[in-house]
Protein backbone atom coordinates (compact mmCIF):
# COMPACT_ATOMS: atom_id res chain seq x y z
CA UNK A 1 0.00 0.00 0.00
CA UNK A 2 2.85 2.09 1.02
CA UNK A 3 4.28 1.56 -2.53
CA UNK A 4 0.91 2.51 -4.24
CA UNK A 5 0.15 5.91 -1.92
CA UNK A 6 4.10 7.00 -2.56
CA UNK A 7 3.35 6.82 -6.69
CA UNK A 8 -0.20 8.10 -6.81
CA UNK A 9 0.14 11.35 -4.69
CA UNK A 10 1.59 13.05 -7.61
CA UNK A 11 -0.77 11.89 -10.18
CA UNK A 12 -3.71 12.80 -7.69
CA UNK A 13 -2.19 16.59 -7.16
CA UNK A 14 -2.34 16.68 -10.72
CA UNK A 15 -5.57 15.07 -12.05
CA UNK A 16 -7.53 16.70 -8.79
CA UNK A 17 -5.82 20.03 -9.10
CA UNK A 18 -5.24 19.46 -5.12
CA UNK A 19 -1.87 20.60 -3.49
CA UNK A 20 0.10 17.88 -2.08
CA UNK A 21 -0.42 18.76 1.64
CA UNK A 22 -3.94 18.71 1.20
CA UNK A 23 -3.32 14.82 -0.26
CA UNK A 24 -0.98 14.45 2.42
CA UNK A 25 -3.56 15.31 5.33
CA UNK A 26 -6.39 13.36 3.80
CA UNK A 27 -4.00 9.90 3.61
CA UNK A 28 -3.02 10.57 7.42
CA UNK A 29 -6.48 10.42 8.11
CA UNK A 30 -7.73 7.62 6.63
CA UNK A 31 -4.97 5.85 7.68
CA UNK A 32 -5.54 6.40 11.25
CA UNK A 33 -9.56 5.58 10.44
CA UNK A 34 -8.25 2.02 9.19
CA UNK A 35 -6.91 1.45 12.54
CA UNK A 36 -9.51 2.45 14.41
CA UNK A 37 -7.92 4.85 16.78
CA UNK A 38 -7.39 7.59 15.67
CA UNK A 39 -6.40 9.33 19.15
CA UNK A 40 -3.78 7.05 19.58
CA UNK A 41 -2.59 6.89 15.93
CA UNK A 42 -0.48 8.85 14.27
CA UNK A 43 0.46 9.33 10.70
CA UNK A 44 3.42 11.19 9.13
CA UNK A 45 3.95 11.18 5.38
CA UNK A 46 6.14 13.22 3.31
CA UNK A 47 4.79 15.81 0.97
CA UNK A 48 7.79 15.15 -1.50
CA UNK A 49 7.67 11.50 -1.91
CA UNK A 50 4.51 10.40 -0.38
CA UNK A 51 5.98 7.88 1.60
CA UNK A 52 4.87 7.74 5.06
CA UNK A 53 5.32 6.07 8.69
CA UNK A 54 2.38 4.92 10.96
CA UNK A 55 3.31 5.47 15.24
CA UNK A 56 1.43 4.63 17.94
CA UNK A 57 0.77 6.65 20.82
CA UNK A 58 1.63 5.60 24.09
CA UNK A 59 1.61 6.85 27.45
CA UNK A 60 4.45 6.45 29.94
CA UNK A 61 2.84 5.13 32.99
CA UNK A 62 4.38 2.94 36.12
CA UNK A 63 2.29 0.13 35.65
CA UNK A 64 1.15 -1.48 32.10
CA UNK A 65 -2.66 -1.96 32.12
CA UNK A 66 -2.61 -1.68 28.67
CA UNK A 67 0.04 -2.00 26.53
CA UNK A 68 -1.90 -0.62 23.45
CA UNK A 69 -2.11 2.69 24.83
CA UNK A 70 0.58 2.36 27.95
CA UNK A 71 4.52 1.82 28.13
CA UNK A 72 6.84 1.33 31.23
CA UNK A 73 9.31 4.09 32.28
CA UNK A 74 12.36 1.86 30.78
CA UNK A 75 11.41 0.76 27.86
CA UNK A 76 10.53 4.66 27.15
CA UNK A 77 13.91 5.39 28.04
CA UNK A 78 15.28 3.32 25.50
CA UNK A 79 13.49 4.97 22.88
CA UNK A 80 13.85 8.57 24.32
CA UNK A 81 16.34 8.76 27.37
CA UNK A 82 14.91 11.91 28.82
CA UNK A 83 11.56 10.34 28.98
CA UNK A 84 8.90 11.15 31.92
CA UNK A 85 5.79 9.53 33.73
CA UNK A 86 3.11 11.21 31.69
CA UNK A 87 4.93 11.88 28.73
CA UNK A 88 3.82 10.43 24.98
CA UNK A 89 5.77 8.37 23.30
CA UNK A 90 5.76 7.51 19.57
CA UNK A 91 6.47 4.20 18.51
CA UNK A 92 6.73 3.19 14.75
CA UNK A 93 4.30 0.48 13.39
CA UNK A 94 4.33 -1.57 10.61
CA UNK A 95 2.37 -0.70 7.56
CA UNK A 96 1.69 -3.82 7.27
CA UNK A 97 -0.17 -4.20 10.27
CA UNK A 98 -2.95 -2.77 8.98
CA UNK A 99 -3.45 -5.94 7.31
CA UNK A 100 -5.72 -6.38 3.68
CA UNK A 101 -9.25 -5.40 5.13
CA UNK A 102 -7.32 -1.93 7.22
CA UNK A 103 -5.77 -1.29 3.68
CA UNK A 104 -8.92 -1.26 1.77
CA UNK A 105 -10.51 0.92 4.45
CA UNK A 106 -8.00 3.30 4.01
CA UNK A 107 -8.17 3.36 0.10
CA UNK A 108 -11.67 3.71 0.62
CA UNK A 109 -11.51 6.13 2.71
CA UNK A 110 -9.09 8.22 0.84
CA UNK A 111 -11.13 8.15 -2.65
CA UNK A 112 -14.12 9.42 -0.69
CA UNK A 113 -12.18 12.27 1.15
CA UNK A 114 -10.50 13.38 -2.29
CA UNK A 115 -13.97 13.74 -3.81
CA UNK A 116 -14.82 15.62 -0.55
CA UNK A 117 -11.36 17.91 -0.54
CA UNK A 118 -11.98 18.01 -4.58
CA UNK A 119 -15.89 19.72 -4.07
CA UNK A 120 -14.41 21.97 -1.75
CA UNK A 121 -11.79 23.26 -3.92
CA UNK A 122 -14.05 23.96 -6.35
CA UNK A 123 -16.95 25.64 -4.36
CA UNK A 124 -14.11 27.79 -2.60
CA UNK A 125 -12.96 29.06 -6.30
CA UNK A 126 -15.99 29.96 -7.86
CA UNK A 127 -17.92 31.09 -4.88
CA UNK A 128 -14.92 34.25 -4.26
CA UNK A 129 -16.14 35.03 -8.37
CA UNK A 130 -19.75 35.58 -7.82
CA UNK A 131 -20.08 38.18 -10.53
CA UNK A 132 -17.32 37.45 -12.89
CA UNK A 133 -17.37 36.34 -16.48
CA UNK A 134 -15.46 33.08 -17.05
CA UNK A 135 -14.81 30.61 -20.28
CA UNK A 136 -17.18 27.75 -20.25
CA UNK A 137 -18.15 25.28 -23.10
CA UNK A 138 -21.25 23.23 -23.48
CA UNK A 139 -21.06 19.70 -22.75
CA UNK A 140 -24.74 18.39 -22.72
CA UNK A 141 -28.53 19.41 -22.28
CA UNK A 142 -31.03 18.62 -18.72
CA UNK A 143 -33.98 19.45 -19.29
CA UNK A 144 -33.69 22.85 -21.40
CA UNK A 145 -30.68 23.50 -18.97
CA UNK A 146 -27.22 23.80 -20.40
CA UNK A 147 -24.51 22.09 -18.77
CA UNK A 148 -21.20 23.35 -19.41
CA UNK A 149 -17.51 22.50 -18.42
CA UNK A 150 -15.35 24.43 -16.49
CA UNK A 151 -11.58 24.25 -15.77
CA UNK A 152 -10.41 21.11 -13.34
CA UNK A 153 -13.26 19.02 -13.86
CA UNK A 154 -16.10 21.40 -12.79
CA UNK A 155 -19.47 21.50 -14.39
CA UNK A 156 -21.71 25.05 -14.73
CA UNK A 157 -25.34 25.23 -15.25
CA UNK A 158 -26.55 27.91 -17.92
CA UNK A 159 -30.75 27.23 -16.92
CA UNK A 160 -32.65 28.19 -19.55
CA UNK A 161 -34.19 31.56 -18.12
CA UNK A 162 -30.38 32.61 -17.90
CA UNK A 163 -30.12 31.89 -21.68
CA UNK A 164 -30.61 34.71 -24.13
CA UNK A 165 -33.81 34.65 -25.79
CA UNK A 166 -32.26 35.09 -29.69
CA UNK A 167 -29.27 32.67 -28.92
CA UNK A 168 -29.22 29.14 -29.91
CA UNK A 169 -27.06 27.05 -28.40
CA UNK A 170 -25.27 23.59 -29.11
CA UNK A 171 -23.25 20.85 -27.43
CA UNK A 172 -19.37 21.61 -27.68
CA UNK A 173 -19.88 25.63 -28.32
CA UNK A 174 -17.65 27.54 -26.37
CA UNK A 175 -19.75 30.66 -24.37
CA UNK A 176 -18.39 33.93 -22.12
CA UNK A 177 -20.12 33.38 -19.07
CA UNK A 178 -20.97 35.61 -15.79
CA UNK A 179 -20.41 33.32 -12.38
CA UNK A 180 -23.93 34.11 -10.63
CA UNK A 181 -24.42 31.81 -7.70
CA UNK A 182 -22.27 29.16 -6.63
CA UNK A 183 -24.23 27.04 -3.79
CA UNK A 184 -23.43 23.48 -1.69
CA UNK A 185 -25.38 20.40 -2.70
CA UNK A 186 -25.29 16.95 -1.73
CA UNK A 187 -24.07 16.19 -5.14
CA UNK A 188 -21.07 19.29 -4.86
CA UNK A 189 -21.03 22.35 -5.32
CA UNK A 190 -23.56 23.72 -7.76
CA UNK A 191 -22.49 26.85 -10.08
CA UNK A 192 -24.76 29.11 -11.90
CA UNK A 193 -24.00 30.72 -15.04
CA UNK A 194 -25.56 33.42 -16.80
CA UNK A 195 -25.92 34.90 -20.49
CA UNK A 196 -28.85 36.97 -20.00
CA UNK A 197 -28.12 39.60 -16.69
CA UNK A 198 -26.61 42.87 -17.42
CA UNK A 199 -23.18 41.71 -15.17
CA UNK A 200 -22.42 40.21 -18.12
CA UNK A 201 -22.75 43.61 -20.13
CA UNK A 202 -20.23 45.02 -17.28
CA UNK A 203 -17.30 42.62 -17.91
CA UNK A 204 -17.08 42.68 -20.92
CA UNK A 205 -16.84 46.25 -21.16
CA UNK A 206 -14.37 46.02 -18.60
CA UNK A 207 -12.33 43.57 -20.55
CA UNK A 208 -12.78 45.82 -23.71
CA UNK A 209 -12.36 48.90 -22.48
CA UNK A 210 -9.12 49.48 -20.39
CA UNK A 211 -9.97 53.26 -18.66
CA UNK A 212 -13.33 51.28 -17.62
CA UNK A 213 -10.68 48.55 -15.89
CA UNK A 214 -7.97 50.76 -14.71
CA UNK A 215 -11.37 52.99 -13.14
CA UNK A 216 -10.61 56.00 -15.08
CA UNK A 217 -14.08 55.49 -16.74
CA UNK A 218 -16.76 54.16 -14.42
CA UNK A 219 -20.15 52.27 -15.11
CA UNK A 220 -23.08 54.04 -13.24
CA UNK A 221 -25.67 52.04 -14.54
CA UNK A 222 -27.17 49.06 -16.86
CA UNK A 223 -30.28 48.42 -17.99
CA UNK A 224 -31.09 45.31 -20.16
CA UNK A 225 -32.90 43.45 -21.80
CA UNK A 226 -31.46 40.63 -23.04
CA UNK A 227 -30.83 39.83 -27.30
CA UNK A 228 -32.38 42.91 -27.99
CA UNK A 229 -31.38 46.48 -26.48
CA UNK A 230 -28.79 47.60 -23.81
CA UNK A 231 -28.84 51.18 -21.92
CA UNK A 232 -24.83 51.76 -20.13
CA UNK A 233 -24.65 54.90 -18.35
CA UNK A 234 -21.11 55.82 -17.93
CA UNK A 235 -18.64 58.85 -16.24
CA UNK A 236 -15.12 59.82 -16.30
CA UNK A 237 -13.19 60.01 -13.13
CA UNK A 238 -10.68 61.82 -14.84
CA UNK A 239 -10.85 65.71 -15.76
CA UNK A 240 -10.66 66.13 -19.65
CA UNK A 241 -11.83 62.24 -20.81
CA UNK A 242 -14.26 61.44 -23.09
CA UNK A 243 -15.92 58.14 -21.02
CA UNK A 244 -18.14 57.79 -24.21
CA UNK A 245 -16.24 57.80 -26.86
CA UNK A 246 -13.18 55.83 -24.47
CA UNK A 247 -16.45 53.22 -24.75
CA UNK A 248 -17.00 53.19 -27.78
CA UNK A 249 -13.36 53.03 -29.16
CA UNK A 250 -11.82 54.16 -32.87
CA UNK A 251 -14.37 53.64 -35.20
CA UNK A 252 -16.50 51.84 -32.90
CA UNK A 253 -14.05 49.18 -32.47
CA UNK A 254 -14.20 48.61 -28.68
CA UNK A 255 -18.54 48.33 -28.63
CA UNK A 256 -18.62 46.69 -31.60
CA UNK A 257 -16.55 43.65 -30.16
CA UNK A 258 -18.84 43.65 -27.62
CA UNK A 259 -22.15 43.52 -29.53
CA UNK A 260 -20.62 40.98 -31.64
CA UNK A 261 -19.87 38.62 -28.29
CA UNK A 262 -23.87 39.09 -27.03
CA UNK A 263 -25.12 38.22 -30.68
CA UNK A 264 -26.15 41.86 -32.38
CA UNK A 265 -27.47 42.89 -29.52
CA UNK A 266 -27.85 46.86 -29.92
CA UNK A 267 -26.29 48.86 -27.38
CA UNK A 268 -26.77 52.54 -26.48
CA UNK A 269 -23.69 54.38 -23.76
CA UNK A 270 -24.88 57.29 -22.03
CA UNK A 271 -23.48 59.78 -20.51
CA UNK A 272 -24.30 60.20 -17.00
CA UNK A 273 -25.06 63.55 -15.58
CA UNK A 274 -25.76 64.79 -11.92
CA UNK A 275 -28.94 66.99 -12.51
CA UNK A 276 -31.63 64.21 -13.17
CA UNK A 277 -33.18 66.77 -15.78
CA UNK A 278 -30.36 66.22 -17.88
CA UNK A 279 -29.66 62.29 -16.94
CA UNK A 280 -33.29 61.84 -18.05
CA UNK A 281 -32.44 63.79 -21.23
CA UNK A 282 -29.78 61.39 -22.37
CA UNK A 283 -31.61 58.10 -21.23
CA UNK A 284 -33.67 59.10 -23.89
CA UNK A 285 -31.38 59.10 -26.91
CA UNK A 286 -31.57 59.00 -29.51
CA UNK A 287 -34.56 61.29 -29.50
CA UNK A 288 -33.90 64.71 -29.30
CA UNK A 289 -35.87 66.22 -25.95
CA UNK A 290 -37.03 69.75 -25.51
CA UNK A 291 -38.03 69.74 -22.00
CA UNK A 292 -37.87 67.89 -18.32
CA UNK A 293 -39.52 68.75 -15.45
CA UNK A 294 -38.94 66.95 -12.70
CA UNK A 295 -41.20 66.18 -9.73
CA UNK A 296 -40.06 64.38 -6.93
CA UNK A 297 -42.76 63.89 -4.96
CA UNK A 298 -44.51 61.34 -7.86
CA UNK A 299 -41.26 60.55 -8.89
CA UNK A 300 -41.62 60.94 -11.94
CA UNK A 301 -39.96 62.86 -15.20
CA UNK A 302 -42.14 64.55 -18.01
CA UNK A 303 -40.58 65.21 -20.77
CA UNK A 304 -41.93 67.05 -23.83
CA UNK A 305 -40.44 65.85 -27.25
CA UNK A 306 -40.63 67.11 -30.97
CA UNK A 307 -43.68 65.64 -32.49
CA UNK A 308 -41.73 64.13 -34.94
CA UNK A 309 -39.68 62.37 -32.21
CA UNK A 310 -42.37 61.24 -30.20
CA UNK A 311 -42.31 57.56 -31.65
CA UNK A 312 -38.80 57.69 -31.87
CA UNK A 313 -38.58 58.63 -27.71
CA UNK A 314 -40.73 55.92 -26.63
CA UNK A 315 -39.55 53.61 -29.12
CA UNK A 316 -40.73 50.01 -30.37
CA UNK A 317 -43.55 48.75 -27.65
CA UNK A 318 -42.21 51.24 -25.73
CA UNK A 319 -38.63 49.88 -25.35
CA UNK A 320 -37.09 53.06 -25.39
CA UNK A 321 -39.16 54.49 -22.43
CA UNK A 322 -38.44 51.61 -20.46
CA UNK A 323 -35.33 51.19 -20.41
CA UNK A 324 -34.55 54.98 -19.88
CA UNK A 325 -36.61 54.36 -16.97
CA UNK A 326 -34.79 51.75 -15.48
CA UNK A 327 -31.50 53.43 -16.12
CA UNK A 328 -32.46 56.69 -14.44
CA UNK A 329 -34.68 55.34 -11.72
CA UNK A 330 -37.42 57.86 -12.56
CA UNK A 331 -41.08 57.02 -13.99
CA UNK A 332 -40.88 58.54 -17.60
CA UNK A 333 -44.29 60.48 -19.13
CA UNK A 334 -43.10 61.43 -22.49
CA UNK A 335 -45.59 63.61 -24.57
CA UNK A 336 -45.29 65.97 -27.85
CA UNK A 337 -44.90 69.54 -28.19
CA UNK A 338 -48.85 69.63 -29.68
CA UNK A 339 -49.92 67.44 -27.33
CA UNK A 340 -48.47 70.22 -23.92
CA UNK A 341 -49.29 73.35 -26.20
CA UNK A 342 -53.37 72.00 -26.83
CA UNK A 343 -53.59 71.57 -22.48
CA UNK A 344 -51.89 75.16 -21.95
CA UNK A 345 -53.15 77.25 -24.83
CA UNK A 346 -57.50 76.47 -24.79
CA UNK A 347 -59.27 76.73 -28.05
CA UNK A 348 -60.50 79.82 -29.73
CA UNK A 349 -64.29 79.56 -29.22
CA UNK A 350 -66.10 79.68 -32.66
CA UNK A 351 -67.55 83.07 -34.11
CA UNK A 352 -71.88 83.63 -33.87
CA UNK A 353 -73.35 82.87 -36.90
CA UNK A 354 -76.27 85.15 -37.65
CA UNK A 355 -79.65 83.60 -37.55
CA UNK A 356 -82.74 85.23 -39.00
CA UNK A 357 -85.62 85.35 -35.49
CA UNK A 358 -88.80 84.01 -36.85
CA UNK A 359 -91.88 86.36 -37.08
CA UNK A 360 -94.45 86.60 -34.42
CA UNK A 361 -97.54 84.43 -35.34
CA UNK A 362 -99.87 87.57 -36.16
CA UNK A 363 -97.57 89.38 -37.61
CA UNK A 364 -96.58 86.11 -40.31
CA UNK A 365 -100.12 85.83 -40.63
CA UNK A 366 -100.50 89.72 -41.89
CA UNK A 367 -97.55 88.98 -44.22
CA UNK A 368 -98.80 86.29 -45.73
CA UNK A 369 -102.11 87.94 -46.70
CA UNK A 370 -100.84 90.45 -48.01
CA UNK A 371 -98.42 88.62 -50.01
CA UNK A 372 -101.64 86.46 -51.34
CA UNK A 373 -103.52 89.75 -51.78
CA UNK A 374 -100.91 91.09 -53.87
CA UNK A 375 -100.39 87.89 -55.83
CA UNK A 376 -103.88 87.57 -56.78
CA UNK A 377 -104.16 91.58 -57.86
CA UNK A 378 -100.96 90.55 -60.33
CA UNK A 379 -102.99 87.79 -61.75
CA UNK A 380 -106.30 89.87 -62.34
CA UNK A 381 -104.35 92.57 -63.70
CA UNK A 382 -102.43 90.38 -65.90
CA UNK A 383 -105.78 88.71 -66.66
CA UNK A 384 -107.64 92.16 -67.00
CA UNK A 385 -105.00 92.93 -70.07
CA UNK A 386 -105.59 89.83 -72.15
CA UNK A 387 -109.83 90.83 -72.00
CA UNK A 388 -111.15 92.36 -74.58
CA UNK A 389 -112.69 95.91 -74.85
CA UNK A 390 -115.88 94.75 -74.20
CA UNK A 391 -115.41 92.09 -71.39
CA UNK A 392 -113.06 94.63 -69.68
CA UNK A 393 -116.18 97.24 -69.74
CA UNK A 394 -118.50 94.41 -67.97
CA UNK A 395 -115.54 93.58 -65.30
CA UNK A 396 -115.34 97.48 -64.63
CA UNK A 397 -118.94 97.79 -63.73
CA UNK A 398 -119.10 94.71 -61.69
CA UNK A 399 -115.37 96.49 -59.85
CA UNK A 400 -117.75 99.52 -58.99
CA UNK A 401 -120.83 97.48 -58.03
CA UNK A 402 -118.45 95.93 -55.53
CA UNK A 403 -117.34 99.29 -54.47
CA UNK A 404 -120.51 101.31 -53.45
CA UNK A 405 -121.35 97.94 -51.27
Amino acid sequence: MNRELVTGLAQLSAEKGLPKEVVSDIIARAIKRAYGDEEHIDVKVDVQTGAFKVYLLKTVVEKVEDPKIQVQLDTAKKIKPDAQLGDVIPFEESAAALGRIGAQTAKQVIQQSLREAEREQVFAEYADREGDIINAKISHFEAGSAIMELDRGATAILPRPEQAPHERYFAGQARKVVVLEVRRTLRGPQIIVSRAHKALVKRLFELEVPEIFHGQVEIVGIAREPGSRTKIAVRARQPGLDARGACIGQRGLRVQAIVNELGGEKIDIIEWAESPERFVANALEPAHVVRVDIVPEEKTAYVVVPDRQLSLAIGKEGQNARLAAKLTGWRIDIRSESEVRAEVEPEPEPEPVAVAEPAPAEEESEIRHDLVAEVEAESAQADEEDLDEEDRALLGGKKKRAERH
